[in-house]
């Protein structure tokens, strides 16, 4: 549990440093969009918090579960495909219900893609890799 509490925090962090990164290279944007925002979003960004933590927890605890120890390789694998599971809901989704460019929506979906690969190389870097055994052979 101790490499699942150190992941935890690890990947929280990234987040919170990638979301910064995306307001400022994606932050004029959301200027000449906020006309399509909650009115009271700033009000309601705790709610993202929460969000960010407790994915970072779960994103963390199954990468736990599945862990086989094959090292980074490993957690480009699983931030990819939970990257492009995210990705879409996320991205496409919103494209769906509101008026924003199709740009936005393929950046959103590209930058969540590269935010969990990176997710999951901090992850398998937590964990490590777990020494291959060698057969030991008998003493004559």
């Amino acid at each position: 549990m101790k490499k699942v509490l150190i992941g935890f925090v690890a990947v929280v962090v990234l987040f919170e440093v990638l979301s910064a990164i995306e307001m400022y290279f994606l932050g004029a944007t959301y200027e000449s969009l906020k006309d399509l925002w909650r009115p009271d979003m700033d009000r309601l960004m705790w709610v993202y918090q929460v969000l960010l933590i407790v994915g970072a927890f779960f994103f963390v605890f199954i990468f736990s579960k599945g862990y086989e120890g094959k090292g980074v390789m490993e957690g480009v694998r699983y931030g990819l495909y939970i990257g492009i599971w995210m990705g879409l809901g996320f991205a496409y989704g919103t494209y769906a219900m509101i008026a924003i460019p199709y740009s936005l929506a393929m950046t959103w979906f590209i930058s969540t893609i590269v935010q969990y690969v990176l997710a999951g190389i901090v992850a398998a870097l937590v964990f490590g890799k777990i020494p291959m055994v060698t057969s030991v052979k008998p003493a004559a």
